[in-house]
């Protein structure tokens, strides 16, 4: 029977279970954190408020700019009217200053300036007639005859300018009434007349002219001169005539700006002191210097909406906040606690503990992959750090070691000085030091160039660690030319013995060196010796081998010097210097 034409008894139920297990993967992959939290998102109406909020917005927006358009257009209208208003006062103004340039005298152009007075203009109060010295001739009015207005700015303009004035808010002087005053001279139509005629204004019809903007909330309307004072303003806004800006809470703000501007027309906004939204246009009346200027609250304006968008933004507030508690108790199951699970593994994992595994049949599908490359890690980084651990004794090693030589550098003589210094005062046994120096090292570089001073170093290196073996000493190099010889559970004795040992084989090596009164490399040592204590430190025994050394260089050098005192190679003894 061929086993691959038949399958084994059994390998059905085997079938089975890999696919049931398929299965199970794959829906644990469905309904994983993703999934999940993409079906919380679902349920969730904050997108209906939001889109909600941002329909009230737009709303809001917009009827803030159809107010904005509303008011535009009502102030250029009323603008217009304020327009209409000077321009008849303007030519009744040319017309009477036509009858009194051709009329004749005084007293005939008094008669046909009464009767000339059109009933159909009401805003006109009275017209006057002022002669060269200021004074008034005649008057529709006769309680301002004989009254002197020769100090009237407005009067000198018009005969200065010799065109139609119109003038800023003023009291008349007789009657203390509050007036604006227009001026035409009669010059301008005849050179030989010094006559002015003159029409007072009547501020009830400019402020019924302005009707259309009053009686609407967070709206303020005022026409004003040229410094500021109102002139008109809707009847629902009248206490605010006579006043200047500057007294106008509402508009104190942009007075400067409105006032100051030399356009014909302007708009801007602004922040109010109370916090609100402000925004202001102002138009110049054509052929004067008053100003009609209105103010918008956006936020009166658009009240109702703004309350509407407050409710909507409390609603997706407690939404947000009653699906945020379902959020949370959902990640406290599904992230928060397969995290934490995942950090203590780390944790342990990096106090080095590398046994330490992630078991993944307690995990979500989506931190499966997660933990199975953290056990790859791990198997990863414990064997990376057992490679470091021998990598870092290999480099303490060399660290320890100088490279030219051979021996010990000076940070590996240090420890091994602090060991053995350690262990002759636990034992209460010597300890002696050797200091070596080579000989007028630098003329022998100077001579033979740095290469031959290497090699020099590296035979005397060579030799050192030699005698270093034969005594059970440590040899290394101290810096430079300068080499040293630390020897345990030695007596003084002994080590000026060792001293003369190194400096004899040092010359027997017979390396050239002309520059030397020996003609070969020599050296000096210095030799201390001592039981440590605990008064001393290890650096007192290098400074007394250092000063042995001082001392064997200034008595001739290729010599040895004990710390003190000074033994001649040939036996005779001397105080060190």
């Amino acid at each position: 029977m061929n086993p691959f034409l038949y399958p084994a008894w059994g390998s059905g139920t085997t079938m089975s279970r890999i696919n049931f297990n398929r299965k199970r993967v794959k829906l644990k992959q469905l309904l994983g954190i993703r999934a999940r939290l993409a079906l919380l998102a679902l349920i969730l109406v904050a997108p209906l408020m939001l889109e909600r909020a941002r329909s009230l917005e737009d709303t809001r927006s917009k009827q803030i700019a159809l107010a904005s358009q509303e008011f535009s257009n009502l102030a250029q209208h009323s603008v217009d009217a304020q327009r209409e208003v000077i321009s008849s006062v303007e030519t009744v103004l040319k017309s009477t200053a036509y009858i009194r340039a051709t009329g004749g005298g005084i007293g005939r152009s008094c008669d046909m300036l009464r009767a000339s007075l059109p009933t159909n203009l009401p805003w006109i109060r009275a017209l006057l007639i002022v002669d060269g010295d200021g004074r008034v001739q005649c008057s529709t009015s006769n309680v301002f005859v004989g009254a002197d207005l020769s100090d009237r700015p407005y009067l000198k303009k018009a005969r200065e300018s010799r065109d139609f004035v119109f003038s800023d808010f003023l009291f008349a002087k007789l009657t203390d009434i509050p007036v604006v005053m227009a001026a035409y001279p009669v010059s301008a139509i005849s050179d030989e007349a010094d006559s002015v005629i003159l029409a007072a204004i009547n501020f009830d019809w400019m402020s019924r002219i302005m009707g259309n903007l009053g009686g609407r909330p967070g709206i303020t309307a005022a026409l004003v001169d040229s410094v500021g004072a109102v002139l008109a303003a809707p009847a629902d806004q009248a206490s605010m005539i006579g006043r200047t800006l500057d007294g106008v809470p509402l508009l104190s703000a942009i007075a400067d700006k409105a006032i100051g501007s030399e356009k014909p027309e302007g708009s801007l906004s602004f922040i109010t002191a109370d916090g609100s939204k402000r925004t202001v246009k102002f138009v110049r009346i054509p052929g004067t210097q008053a100003r009609l200027i209105v103010s918008i609250d956006e936020a009166k304006v658009s009240a109702a909406i703004n309350h509407e968008i407050r409710t909507a933004y409390l609603l997706l507030g407690f939404v947000c906040l009653f699906v945020l508690l379902g959020a949370l108790i959902a990640a406290e199951k599904l992230i928060i606690q397969p995290v934490e699970m995942m950090a203590a593994i780390a944790r342990r994992f990096g106090e080095g503990d590398w046994s330490v595994r992630a078991a993944r049949n307690r995990l979500p599908a989506e931190f499966v992959p997660l933990a199975r490359a953290f056990n790859a890690m791990a198997a990863q980084l414990g064997q990376r750090e057992r490679d470091l651990v021998a990598t870092n004794d290999q480099l303490t090693v060399i660290a320890s070691i100088d490279m030219l030589s051979g021996l010990a550098n000076r940070r590996g003589f240090q420890s091994r000085l602090d060991f053995e210094w350690m262990k002759a005062q636990q034992y209460d046994s010597e300890l002696s030091l050797l200091m070596i120096d080579v000989d007028h090292f630098k003329l022998f570089n100077d001579t033979y160039g740095h290469p031959e001073g290497d090699i020099c170093l590296g035979r005397l290196g060579e030799t050192l660690a030699g005698i270093a073996a034969q005594t059970m000493g440590f040899a290394g190099r101290y810096g430079g030319e300068e080499f040293c010889l630390l020897l345990p559970n030695t007596s003084a004795d002994r080590a000026l013995e060792i001293g003369d040992m190194v400096r004899i084989a040092v010359q027997n090596l017979s390396m050239p060196h002309v520059t030397s009164c020996y003609q070969t490399v020599t050296v000096s040592v210095g030799v201390a010796s001592t039981k440590p204590n605990d008064a001393q430190h290890p650096r007192d025994l290098v400074e007394a081998a250092d000063a042995a050394l001082y001392a064997a260089k200034h008595r001739g050098r290729n010599a040895v010097a004990e710390h003190g005192f000074v033994r001649l190679t040939e036996g005779g003894i001397a105080l060190a210097s």
